[in-house]
């Protein structure tokens, strides 16, 4: 297995990281013989870093992990989770969900702890009630190790944040076809040369750089003289940053499994060609060809007057006909624009000022896509998700 160090604490992460938010199921549970067996392989076969969060499998996710990492498995690894920024309500609430997840998860410590998915708005939210505090009592309690932050805002609040605390580590969406959106590369350089590890999820954008490939793109990948499968092509591309730290896979196939700690094991910084990088550029173009909007989440439309997150609205309306489920990405929409996991910046905010159109480098007609997008995003099949979302979202203690 190849491992990567963490700057600031010296800790040797494998590269591959497991996701348990894509676990296998069983009648709509997590199938836990099943998916204790893969961790089981996992570890065994050299992935040490195991990411999971409080709502992951409608709040299950922490409850089985703490079964399955049990006989020696929770000591052989770096256990990662996420504080539900969206839930609390006071900084009593940060201490609260931390002792209810180390229960779940059968620990007396979080080695990789984050706030999850922020924005300004959660951002905002945190420093409110009194994030830097809560860090530094988790830590000296020891029930948090390292402190991070994962990330689905714009750039401007992703340096600020990086900037604001002593992190460990961050996390954040990468892959080669969001080197623009979020974070982006600028912000991994950014973290990186602030000495954080950063770790990347959506390496295959929820598997459709993997399963749902146009023919153009398959054309190409059979062209290379070394032949790939495209989660083999589009791992290797983040793995070719030095800069990453552990690229998490949401595994729930032991084919996957085995295949992608293959890749990881040859898939090093700088280890790729140019001949290779140019096919993933051309695969990457054929890609943003399929694109509604050409929006390179730059922000610069940002902030909206009446607080549409312009960017993030274009990024799943592109999402929704690129060939990712439209199902998720109307869950995704509804979690992080309608107010589901926080204030709502959702497209039919929009009020047509037009001050977001002097603002656009890429002179999109910003008013008159988001009136698209509000059509395809926010109709009754969105609003019929919105109660389910909610209803597997913690929002107070008793959940």
């Amino acid at each position: 297995m190849q491992y990567r160090t963490v700057p600031k604490n010296g800790d040797e992460l494998s590269a591959l990281g497991f996701g348990a938010m894509r676990l296998p199921t069983k009648r709509g549970r997590i199938d836990e013989e099943k998916a204790t067996k893969q961790i089981r392989y996992a570890i065994d076969n050299g992935i040490n870093y195991i990411d999971t969060a409080f709502p992951y499998h409608n709040n299950e996710s922490e409850n089985f992990l703490g079964r399955a990492l049990q006989e020696g498995y929770r000591e052989k690894i770096k256990l990662a989770t996420k504080l539900p920024v969206w839930a609390v309500k006071s900084r009593e609430d940060m201490d609260k969900y931390l002792n209810i997840q180390l229960e779940k998860l059968q620990t007396d410590h979080i080695d990789y702890y984050m706030l999850h998915g922020l924005n300004s708005a959660t951002w905002e939210k945190s420093k409110k009630y009194g994030v830097f505090d809560f860090f530094s009592k988790a830590k000296k309690q020891g029930k948090i190790i390292n402190a991070g932050f994962s990330f689905h805002g714009d750039r401007k609040t992703f340096i600020e944040i990086v900037d604001s605390y002593d992190w460990e580590f961050c996390q954040i969406q990468y892959n080669y076809i969001d080197e623009d959106i979020q974070a982006g590369k600028e912000g991994l350089l950014y973290a990186a040369s602030k000495d954080l590890a950063v770790m990347i999820m959506e390496p295959l954008r929820g598997g459709n750089l993997a399963d749902k490939v146009p023919g153009e793109v398959t054309r190409l990948y059979s062209e290379a003289e070394t032949k790939r499968t495209p989660a083999d092509w589009a791992f290797r591309w983040i793995w070719n940053h030095p800069e990453v730290t552990v690229v998490l896979s949401g595994m729930n196939d032991e084919r996957h499994i085995e295949e992608n700690i293959r890749t990881c094991n040859s898939a090093f910084p700088n280890s790729m060609t140019e001949k290779e990088l140019a096919i993933i550029d051309k695969a990457k173009e054929t890609y943003k060809k399929l694109l509604k909007v050409p929006c390179t989440g730059c922000s610069y439309c940002m902030p909206c007057p009446f607080g549409v997150n312009i960017p993030m609205c274009f990024e799943y309306y592109n999402q929704y006909y690129s060939g990712s489920s439209k199902f998720m990405t109307r869950g995704m929409y509804a979690c992080h624009l309608m107010g589901v996991m926080g204030e709502t910046a959702n497209a039919s905010l929009c009020r047509n000022c037009g001050k977001c159109l002097k603002a656009c480098p890429q002179h999109i007609a910003i008013p008159d896509e988001l009136k698209k997008a509000t059509k395809t995003l926010e109709g009754w099949r969105t609003k019929l998700i919105m109660p389910l979302a909610k209803r597997h979202l913690p929002t107070d203690m008793n959940e």
